[in-house]
């Protein structure tokens, strides 16, 4: 219970969830990253409510049949999936932990310039980040460091030689900066774009824009 419990409040909720609300509400709905993240969490989904059924019974059930009325089928009939051992992907994994690792020396930073109010949400902010590891830099640069971070843009150098009193990460150092993001604010996803048109006498970023055109 207490692995499931952390998966479901660190992994998804904190992480996962809290990135891909944006390609999950803003994105084109025949998008690839939209169409990824729902096929992602029909998979958790189903994974989640059969492990969960043996403790939470009752809750289970009601979560499985709100999903699945006309099939009037119990949860406690259901095998567990089964899950592909091709799953398991070690460099992966090590690969994600140092995405991870980096987006908190971000979100730090921000919530120091959040505290002292020169920003509000996370969106407000752009970021400049210099790396003194040319394998960390190019770890970072192969994501969407912006959308992981939930940032309305970030700026990725390399520099050898870094100032003191950086934050750490591991036994290499990397400078955060945090400057307000410059543009107007998107009406629909809320980022801020330096690009963004009037449509309906709103402020759209081109993402959005699209989007609503393609309606």
């Amino acid at each position: 219970f207490q692995h499931l419990f952390q998966f479901c409040t660190v992994d998804l909720s904190s992480f996962y969830f809290d990135i891909r609300k944006d390609a999950l509400y803003c994105d084109p709905v025949d998008s690839p990253v939209r169409s990824a993240c729902i096929y992602t969490i029909d998979l958790v989904y189903k994974r989640l409510v059969t492990w969960l059924a043996p403790i939470l019974p009752f809750t289970m059930e009601e979560v499985w049949l709100s999903r699945f009325q006309e099939e009037e089928v119990s949860i406690h009939l259901e095998d567990f999936p089964e899950t592909p051992a091709s799953w398991l992907d070690d460099e992966l994994e090590q690969k994600w932990e140092v995405i991870r690792s980096v987006r908190s020396l971000v979100t730090a930073a921000i919530e120091i310039e959040r505290q002292e109010k020169n920003i509000g949400s996370s969106l407000e902010a752009s970021v400049i980040i210099n790396f003194k590891d040319t394998h960390i830099m190019q770890i970072v640069e192969s994501v969407d460091l912006s959308e992981i971070c939930i940032t309305s843009d970030i700026e990725i150098k390399l520099c050898e030689e870094l100032p003191v009193g950086m934050d750490p990460y591991g036994d290499r150092l990397a400078k955060v900066e945090i400057v307000k993001a410059k543009g107007n604010k998107c009406n629909r996803c809320w980022k801020y774009s330096q690009t963004c048109s009037e449509v309906f006498g709103k402020p759209l970023c081109p993402r959005c824009a699209l989007v609503l055109d393609n309606l």
